[in-house]
């Protein structure tokens, strides 16, 4: 049975890999690809389990969508149940969902599973697939007597990306981005990963598809980062109310490095080093680095002690030869300052223990006057008239400085390197799963009309993983308050010793 497909799905059918993966946007024909394949496989009396990690009912699956590819491609052979199909040749389709039968996977016999909207899968449902799919009894049997290769299930997946640090981006395609920007390919012994986008289909196919319309309408409507993930398959790291864009973001990954900017950004002045400690219950700890308007360091530790971790930065601070070190007291973090005093006693790095929770007249830089307005009569609002708190102001301080880097990098506007940010690739553990949290810090209303941040209690409440690297960050937009020198006093009286 032939199969018409975009041209660079085709490896796909030619070379065996425990995992494959067709990442991409709307209109990209990956789900109809492999509706046809299986199809085609499945009338060589194969067995495939069509699955999803959330499956209510059969109207969830993707039993329509094959029952639709019988039909356009003519194929015969097929009955068709309402719970599945079966071929003459002994073949069939099942279908699972994965997150309420996450038990019956373990053992599972077929010759293959199809995953879609594979962006969805959970952490666990990953663990027990891949360690449970295998081949049958009989095949193997069947294999040993013949003296053949036995047949290797195969997990298929179709999928748009979801955000940056979703298990399936993490487990698979984290290893895979970089070659599927350069060539949207990639393959090592394990994993096969093919990136297909609307415009990398043949034209015709996408005109005949009636989509032209929708997709112009977005582009014309939509903000960047919502057409991208919708038609262009990049990740969706936007939530409503988000104080930092993606594109922001986007734009700071490596401005330092553009030959424009280079002399500009020449770090200059004290090392900050920010830790954000671990609380257990899933939430790592982090640490970050910045050199002037660079972050040169940020990494994450998510076992251990609160105390282990605590040394895990202290070390990652004198290894950067850091000025300031600042970590958040708020929860396990406030009886953390003897073991951080004893970490830098008799070097001269000094230390801040950072509270986000300060507020109203409490918080930093209260009384200061936060941005001139256009009436230069009118007095300014001080910090604490803007802010609701520490974490609200200097998130704002870190959107700002991304917002002013954007304007730069993709606008073009004169803007001073002092107001904006950088963050250095090369030194950033996870530049995907820094994305995703620093883009998903969303404001929460205020009855005061004050600026206010969720915080992580909150977040977790709305299912957004905990910020540990995105709040490390944060802290580094800290700058310890100049002092006043004291005023000195008269000189003493001049003697003349001639007279």
């Amino acid at each position: 049975m032939k199969i018409e497909c975009a041209e660079q799905l085709g490896v796909l059918l030619t070379t065996k890999k425990k995992i494959k993966i067709i990442v991409g946007g709307r209109a990209s024909t990956k789900s109809t690809f492999k509706s046809a394949n299986v199809l085609a496989r499945v009338s060589q009396g194969e067995r495939w389990c069509c699955a999803r990690e959330v499956q209510n009912s059969i109207e969830d699956s993707v039993h329509a969508m094959l029952i639709d590819e019988i039909e356009r491609c003519g194929f015969k052979g097929f009955t068709i149940t309402k719970t599945g199909i079966t071929h003459a040749s002994g073949g069939a389709i099942f279908y699972k969902g994965l997150s309420r039968n996450i038990t019956s996977l373990k053992g599972l016999s077929a010759d293959g599973v199809w995953i879609e909207e594979g962006e969805g899968l959970s952490a666990n449902t990953i663990k027990v697939l891949t360690a449970s799919l295998r081949v049958s009894a009989k095949d193997y049997d069947k294999s040993i007597r013949l003296g053949v290769e036995t047949k290797i299930p195969e997990i298929w997946i179709t999928m748009n990306r979801g955000a940056s640090n979703d298990p399936v981006a993490a487990k698979f395609l984290s290893r895979a981005e970089k070659e599927l920007n350069r060539c949207k390919f990639y393959e090592d012994d394990f994993l096969m990963v093919v990136e297909i986008n609307w415009n990398d289909i043949p034209e015709a196919w996408f005109l005949g598809s009636g989509l032209e319309v929708e997709r112009k309408d977005d582009e014309a409507n939509m903000s960047a980062a919502e057409y991208n993930h919708k038609w262009n398959g990049a990740y969706s790291d936007f939530i409503e109310n988000a104080i930092i864009k993606p594109e922001w973001f986007d734009a700071c990954v490596d401005a330092h490095k553009l030959d424009r900017f280079k002399a500009a950004f020449k770090p200059m002045g004290a090392k900050f080093a920010a830790h954000d400690p671990f609380d257990g219950g899933g939430d790592a700890g982090g640490y970050a680095m910045r050199h002037g308007s660079i972050v040169m360091r940020v990494a994450s530790k998510d076992h251990g002690e609160v105390d282990e971790t605590c040394d895990w930065a202290t070390d990652l601070a004198r290894e950067d030869g850091v000025d300031w070190f600042i970590w958040d007291g708020d929860g396990m973090g406030t009886g953390l300052k003897r073991q951080v005093s004893d970490a830098f006693a008799g070097t001269r790095t000094k230390y801040h223990m950072f509270k986000g929770s300060l507020s109203g007249v409490a918080q930093d830089n209260a009384r200061l006057p936060y941005m001139k307005i256009g009436d230069e009569n009118q007095k300014p609002a001080t910090y604490s008239e803007t802010f609701k708190n520490n974490r609200a102001q200097y998130y704002t301080l870190l959107a700002n400085r991304c917002y002013n880097t954007y304007r730069a990098v993709v606008r073009g506007d004169y803007v001073d390197p002092d107001d904006m940010i950088s963050f250095d690739s090369d030194g950033i553990d996870n530049i995907r799963n820094l994305r995703s949290e620093i883009t998903r810090i969303p404001r929460k209303k205020n009855a005061n009309d004050l600026i206010q941040i969720m915080d992580k209690q909150q977040m977790k409440g709305e299912g957004i993983p905990s910020p540990n690297e995105a709040d490390s960050v944060m802290m580094l937009m800290y700058t310890p308050p100049i002092r006043k020198r004291a005023r000195p006093t008269a000189p003493p009286p001049t003697v003349n010793h001639w007279n």
